[in-house]
């Protein structure tokens, strides 16, 4: 069941937050920027992992761990973007519709493959990756629709306000 709701995303209750990213993001705007702050070990794994297999778009990458305030947290990395160029002061391009099209299906096998109850993510691939919504929110629906779990779109964000969840 997929449920449109307005808060801050870093206030969900859900078992696992997706969210889209390139493939070598520097994690410093938006949501990947606030995660990074919150969970600084998440993206030295992520680095870590980068390097020893280079990421490619399509793919998906999860983590679980504890953010500073010492709460366990599951993010998964949907990597739904690439960068101009292997160069360090590469940034990020626009995304695909094909590669969020991976994504979500390879997210859509992670959920049911690990038990996962809940799951929230944004408005993917529509702020750096620059996709109209209209285009990306009938892919959300085509491949998390069926899971049987609450599936919650932060639509709107409203920095401090927990969202109506209703997760029970």
């Amino acid at each position: 069941m997929i449920r449109e709701v307005e808060g801050d995303i870093l206030l969900s209750r859900a078992d696992v937050i997706a969210h889209g990213i390139a493939t070598n993001d520097p994690f410093d705007s938006g949501l990947a920027l606030a995660l990074r702050e919150r969970f600084p070990s998440m993206v030295k794994d992520y680095r870590h992992a980068m390097h020893a297999k280079a990421p490619e778009t399509g793919q998906i990458w999860a983590w679980r761990g504890v953010s500073e305030d010492g709460s366990t947290r599951g993010i998964i990395n949907l990597l739904t973007q690439g960068m101009q160029s292997q160069d360090k002061s590469a940034r990020p391009v626009k995304a695909l519709l094909e590669d969020v099209n991976h994504c979500l299906r390879a997210l859509a096998r992670h959920v049911q493959d690990n038990g996962i109850k809940s799951l929230a993510l944004p408005r993917l691939a529509t702020g750096v990756g620059a996709l109209p919504w209209n285009d990306v929110k009938p892919l959300i629906q085509q491949h998390l629709g069926h899971l049987g779990i609450p599936v919650l779109v932060y639509e709107v964000y409203r920095q401090g306000t927990p969202a109506d969840e209703k997760l029970a």
